[in-house]
């Protein structure tokens, strides 16, 4: 047996009107080519699907079986048709997006709250477990955008640029490096410094200043969440190179001192690495317009 959509279509379709005319218009077909349809229907199963002597017309036991099918088969149906079709005009997608830098949850939070207003229908997750392994898991389709401060060559994968920010060092008041205008490698010799749980080539700290130096700080001490990091700064249990949108609001407390790295500051960037194929997408084009001018408020 052999049966087409469009045989649970015209069961449901005829159901419905209480004949076959009324079911045709309502189809968009001839009332003959709808019977053609049903007679070939009935002769593949077997039996009758309607009492043809009954006004208006009727399913028999054998069509209510069939009306019962269309009834759980359709709906679906019709909603994975709805679905493909927002895919297909950009309205509705998957957006699952891994960070390779701890303090973007500072900006990245408020871009995804103004994004989800103007995209309800595209799933939205943030996977930070994947952070050390994040590219390879875009390229696998694991992930649809990576935030990273790192582009790497990789076929099939776009890093686009957000935006610029500065490194720097955030210490206590009571810290003596608090009294210099800036600092430098040499001056983390004594220092033990508040980090992320993060490899040291993901750090700027070292990528930055440390590492070219050749400079080791006192001891390093791997800390999760900032607010942590800013409590044990302040406490002078330590210090931190932390970017500047997350020191934007130390700068006028009197427990904290923000001072730039060398005297000229430092300047690094923040990418979004996408699948090529994705990056036409409008909701993916309209979430990396978001990133690359929302977290600049964050710097005022």
């Amino acid at each position: 047996m052999h049966l087409e959509l469009r045989h649970f279509r015209s069961i449901r379709a005829i159901h419905a009107a209480g004949g076959l005319a009324r079911a045709a218009d309502m189809m968009n077909m001839t009332q003959s080519a709808l019977s053609h349809q049903i007679k070939g229907l009935e002769e593949q199963v077997g039996v009758e699907l309607f009492v043809r002597r009954s006004k208006p017309l009727k399913l028999s036991a054998a069509g209510q079986r069939l009306l019962r099918v269309a009834e759980r088969i359709l709906p679906e149906v019709d909603a994975l048709g709805e679905e493909f079709r927002a895919l297909h005009e950009g309205k509705s997608g998957r957006l699952h997006i891994a960070i390779e830098c701890h303090a973007c949850f500072d900006w990245l939070l408020p871009v995804l709250e103004k994004f989800r207003h103007a995209w309800p229908d595209v799933d939205v997750d943030i996977r930070p477990g994947l952070a050390f392994g994040a590219l390879p898991a875009l390229v696998r389709e694991e992930v649809d955008l990576v935030i990273s401060s790192d582009p790497e060559d990789l076929p099939g994968v776009t890093f686009h640029p957000l935006f610029d920010y500065a490194p720097v060092l955030v210490a206590s008041a009571q810290n003596p490096l608090a009294a210099k205008s800036f600092v430098v490698a040499e001056d983390f010799r004594e220092q033990l410094l508040l980090t992320y749980p993060m490899e040291r080539a993901r750090l700027d700290a070292f990528t930055e200043l440390l590492t070219p130096a050749k400079v080791e700080p006192r001891a390093v001490r791997q800390v999760e969440l900032t607010a942590v990091i800013l409590m044990l700064v302040g406490s002078n249990r330590g210090v931190a190179v932390l970017p500047d949108w997350v020191a934007r609001d130390l700068r006028d407390n009197p427990d904290y001192a923000v001072l730039p790295l060398s005297e000229t500051g430092l300047t690094r960037r923040l990418y979004a690495a996408v699948r090529e194929a994705d990056a036409t997408k409008p909701y993916m084009a309209h979430v990396l317009r978001l990133g690359r001018s929302e977290p600049v408020k964050l710097q005022r």
